[in-house]
């Protein structure tokens, strides 16, 4: 299929054929289908405008043509923030780096003829790619938010391409449509939606960033091995999406727990308070003990600004849970020690502690030698012959 530029007079194919060629040499796109998508479906057409951070903290609305490099480069860029219920601001909708999107694609494992359900339709541009290597009739994409469904189908109408989109909640999928021969979700779920796995077909693959915690989990490939099973590996290399929302425009409320020192149990630990971060296959792991409903971040000196925007450093890092436990570890260390301050009915840096001790009696595994294994009653990750088991959702 061949596409027309209707939104701008720039030239931007020059670009297009510049992120081709970087992902190609960077190993992300080897599929010559999928080469041809990204080199002839304009990007810029389908983010015409997106926010960026600045120094100060604050978002700024750039114009995609305004910089046409920046908009073909494999990054992703931010197109949709909503104000949070403490006045701050949260991104609502992104589209994701290319190179991510193309790896992803890629392995799907699609041939001619595949069926495929997107899961987050965003700006419209992934479904773009693959209505360009598959064709309109095979591709359907879905989204909560009915306005971003909208905006993407004008838009890729406008290049000439019609796939079938629906503004639904992904969860459900889209059963009047099923079997697919592949799912692909650009969001974060706790747990695999059953109907994702009911509406591929026997031997059909399902890829998706499976986050039972805020943070833990990365990237997993399923396939569809039995009525009511799928199975797979995660994905050798860490992935973030947002979470998948149910209702348009909802954010998690979140929550508070307050820490006092002076009720506390104090202590010291040798490991470092950034694991959680530096390690996420720990924090992963951690996970399975510490529960579905985390809260962490960093503590700023008394009176201190923002360290990401002022320079000030933080002095701890800290984790709570609902329940009211919480955890807070010196970044300053003294003879190799970390002062550990801890609350609540749970000492939770000690399930940090073990998860990283764990990870290191196994040979300190990539994500790659990590599995999961789903039923409708269980979701089980599994490494040799080890096993965890995710709380029912």
């Amino acid at each position: 299929m061949t596409t027309t530029n209707t939104t701008t007079d720039v030239e931007w194919e020059p670009h297009a054929q510049r992120l081709a060629d970087e992902l190609a040499a960077a190993g992300k796109l080897t599929d010559p289908r999928l080469v041809d998508a990204v080199r002839a479906v304009p990007r810029h057409a389908f983010v015409p405008t997106y926010h960026q951070q600045t120094s100060d903290g604050s978002w700024a609305q750039r114009a995609s043509v305004d910089d046409l490099a920046a908009v073909y480069a494999n990054t992703a860029l931010i197109t949709a923030l909503a104000p949070t219920a403490t006045g701050g601001t949260t991104v609502l909708s992104s589209s994701t780096q290319p190179g991510l999107m193309t790896r992803m694609i890629e392995a799907l494992h699609l041939t001619d003829g595949s069926r495929v359900l997107e899961v987050g339709t965003g700006t419209g541009y992934n479904a773009g790619l693959l209505a360009h290597r598959l064709g309109d009739e095979q591709v359907y994409s879905v989204d909560v938010e009915a306005d971003l469904v909208e905006l993407a189908r004008q838009r890729l109408a406008g290049l000439g391409y019609h796939p079938t989109l629906v503004a639904c909640d992904g969860a459900a999928g889209l059963p009047e449509h099923a079997p697919f021969d592949a799912i692909i979700a650009t969001c974060a779920v706790p747990a695999i939606p059953r109907a994702w796995v009911e509406q591929v077909r026997p031997g059909g693959v399902i890829l998706t960033d499976l986050k039972p915690a805020p943070g833990a989990g990365s990237l997993v490939r399923l396939t569809r091995t039995a009525e009511n099973r799928a199975e797979g590996r995660f994905d050798a290399t860490y992935a973030a999406f947002m979470d998948l929302r149910h209702t348009p425009g909802d954010n998690p409320a979140g929550f508070r727990v307050e820490r006092d020192h002076d009720q506390a149990e104090h202590r010291t630990t040798s490991l470092d308070p950034n694991t959680p971060w530096n390690s996420l296959l720990v924090w992963f792991l951690a996970s399975f003990e510490l529960g579905a409903e985390i809260a962490y971040g960093y503590t700023l000196p008394e009176g201190g600004a923002i360290p990401a925007y002022s320079g000030t450093p933080p002095t701890a890092s800290w984790i709570a849970t609902p329940d009211g436990s919480w955890a807070e570890i010196a970044l300053a260390t003294h003879d190799g020690q970390h002062e550990v301050a801890e609350g609540g009915p749970r000492r939770l840096w000690r399930f940090v502690e073990q998860a990283h001790r764990t990870w290191n009696d196994l040979g300190r595994p990539g994500w790659d030698s990590f599995g999961l294994t789903v039923t409708p009653d269980t979701h089980t990750v599994w490494f040799d012959q080890h096993t965890w088991r995710l709380a029912p959702r």
